[in-house]
């Protein structure tokens, strides 16, 4: 095999024990590498007959890696990333019997929480609101909180699962090229820096401040907070001075500290975002499926790497 160059290594920026108590770093340290534009993943331990198949015998440790595609920056004070790229399985050999999409939400604290769009067949329209509590009595690590839906295509829970141990990883390869407002003023780095890095090969991310501001209750006022994504395809018009990017799936949640899951709190979309501002999204309603186009302003951070 050729040698390759070593990138930046993953680094352990927060660990909790089976309490959620911190073992060693910091819920400050995830912030700051979150706040950076970071790569999160999240790693776990359970026991198979404890978590994934209960009474089987089979008691061997698991030790679960995951990619948190989706994160949140909340009131400068909080972090939580979401899973937006899988779909459920039946650990160890088989995918879960409903296909959907597996929104797995991890909250600095170990509080977690899980939303369901299901994408195999016409969308259940059932009455949406608080659903009784599930049995979790052949799981005793299982603690539901709370639980929204579930006679509809979009159920979703809230809840703490004691893992043995919880531990946060990060990755710092980004570097912030630009800084803009929402009318697309230039508030730090410049275009020409995000050019020349799109003519270099470059990836980016962006960090977008009130993408989840119409997920606010009535009445209330939107929390303050900055989602991070990847993007995909990009493409930079060189007369006009723009690059404009396609987004990976976003997990939206209405934030929130910590970050929960409930009624008309979330949905998913892609975004189209512009370096001078805007951004076209397509929003998916997960209790019908159906697609809504917008086209709004939004201040942003583009990195590179």
């Amino acid at each position: 095999m050729t040698d390759r160059p070593h990138h930046q290594a993953w680094r352990e920026v927060l660990v909790l024990n089976i309490g959620r108590e911190v073992v060693s770093g910091s819920p400050e340290a995830l912030r700051r590498s979150i706040a950076g534009g970071a790569d999160l993943r999240i790693y776990s331990e359970f026991y198979h007959d404890e978590h994934i198949e209960p009474n089987s015998g089979r008691h061997e440790l698991v030790q679960e890696s995951m990619d948190m595609r989706t994160t949140y920056l909340v009131d400068e004070r909080w972090a939580a990333g979401v899973i937006t790229l899988r779909q459920p399985v039946e650990l160890p050999d088989r995918f879960g019997p409903r296909p959907s999409l597996s929104l797995f939400l991890y909250n600095e604290d170990g509080q977690q929480a899980i939303a369901r769009p299901m994408l195999d067949g016409p969308p259940a329209r059932g009455v949406q609101g608080p659903s009784p509590p599930g049995d979790h009595s052949e799981m005793p690590g299982y603690h539901e909180l709370d639980r929204f839906d579930d006679g509809t295509n979009a159920p979703s829970s809230n809840f703490i699962y004691d893992f043995n141990r919880l531990k946060y990883f990060v990755r710092e390869e980004w570097r912030e090229v630009l800084s803009h407002s929402a009318e697309g003023e230039v508030l730090a780095g410049s275009i020409d820096a995000v050019a020349q890095a799109f003519r270099a090969g470059a990836e980016f991310k962006i960090g977008i401040r009130g993408l989840c501001d119409d997920l606010a209750l009535p009445g209330d006022a939107p929390l303050n907070h900055e989602v991070f994504v990847q993007l995909g395809s990009c493409y930079y018009y060189t007369v006009e001075r723009c690059l404009v990017g396609s987004s990976h799936p976003v997990a939206r949640v209405r934030p929130a500290v910590p970050m929960r899951y409930g009624s008309n709190g979330w949905d998913f979309a892609w975004l189209l975002p512009r370096t001078d501002g805007t951004c076209a999204l397509l929003i998916y309603d997960p209790y019908t499926l159906k697609p809504q186009r917008t086209f709004e302003r939004f201040a942003m951070r583009w990195f590179c790497r």
